[in-house]
């Protein structure tokens, strides 16, 4: 009778051992909502290349035909978004500093879009991660850092 404790079979498709290293495929419906996530992403970036980013800091928005902030005109101080656009149009062309001055949150969302943006993309037409899958961890924490920069960085326009 063979020892059992040194036998072990060859890793097939199914094994455990053999799964570690084949890139898991993405079902159609995953690809589907990852392809028009990186498609809008893509589009967001797109659009800010276009603008023209504002001097002020903040009404780059104005050049899409949107109105004026409803916070600005009602209550004079700016919204937690205010400059956003102005930030996405700057770090379209690699204003970095520019970017984070009109708004940091703006900054780190750019940031994340031109990381995600393609990313997505191009894993959902390959239906295979690129790179690597994301980690629930890592979206969450980055999430909730850009959440956190964004209320940080209105409060110290609003009150200082």
């Amino acid at each position: 009778m063979p020892d059992t404790a040194s036998y072990s079979p060859r890793p097939t498709a199914a094994s455990p051992a053999r799964q570690r290293y084949l890139p898991a495929r993405i079902g159609w419906l995953q690809r589907v909502v990852m392809v028009l996530a990186g498609s809008v992403l893509v589009g967001l970036l797109i659009t800010a290349a276009c603008l023209t980013p504002s001097r002020r800091g903040m009404g780059t928005h104005k050049q899409l035909g949107l109105p004026d902030c409803t916070i600005v005109q009602l209550f004079g101080i700016r919204c937690p978004s205010c400059g956003m656009t102005t930030s996405w149009a700057h770090m379209t062309r690699g204003h970095v500093i520019s970017s984070f001055q009109a708004n940091a949150g703006g900054a780190l969302l750019a940031l994340a879009a031109l990381i995600c943006g393609p990313w997505l993309l191009v894993s959902g037409l390959r239906g295979l991660w690129t790179v690597a899958r994301p980690h629930e961890g890592t979206v969450l924490v980055v999430g909730v850092t850009i959440i956190v920069v964004t209320l940080a960085d209105w409060t110290l326009r609003v009150w200082i």
